[in-house]
């Protein structure tokens, strides 16, 4: 990955230049995934196509081991505040073990530019039902203040601001 690559594109050339943009795709990615919640495909994919040249097939096999200890961080430090729901993530963690391996073998049979399409359709569609998710909710749709109820006048059982020291 941090060889030499040709100047085609955008593409990083040597070593150093090249460790030093997959340093900052994985400072970036971890601040917005750990701000928005979004990691892996939707921004080591296209960093890694895009200022490290690979192509598709590596870039998501690149993100599916490097979205892990973001995973992890993420995980650990939204736990603390209490918005993990553990039930709910294991189920949808075992049952996509199955499915990751079938995606796999299929992604493996496509060509790159069917994939990049693919993963670019998938991009389009997630921001149009987010935007219409957001623009139908109601405007004083706030989290909750530190220690005195939400904005609708509601009693947080939990202070979210600042994780406790119990679990």
């Amino acid at each position: 990955m941090f060889g030499r690559r040709r100047a085609r594109g955008g593409r990083v050339r040597g070593r150093g230049p090249a460790l030093i943009a997959a340093i900052a795709i994985g400072v970036c990615a971890g601040v917005v995934a750990g701000l928005l919640g979004v990691g892996g495909g939707v921004l080591f994919v296209p960093a890694l196509v895009i200022f490290l040249g690979l192509g598709q097939h590596q870039a998501e096999a690149t993100s599916l081991l490097a979205i892990v200890p973001v995973a992890i961080v993420g995980t650990v430090k939204q736990d603390g505040y209490g918005n993990v729901r553990r039930h709910d993530a294991l189920l949808m963690g075992l049952l996509s073990i199955v499915g990751a391996a079938a995606g796999v073998a299929l992604a493996n049979a496509l060509s790159g530019t069917v994939l990049r399409v693919g993963f670019a359709l998938l991009m389009v569609f997630v921001a149009v039902q987010l935007v219409r998710k957001a623009m139908s909710e109601p405007r004083d749709s706030r989290p909750p203040r530190v220690g005195g109820g939400s904005a609708r006048g509601e009693t947080p059982t939990r202070n979210h601001r600042f994780p406790s020291n119990s679990a």
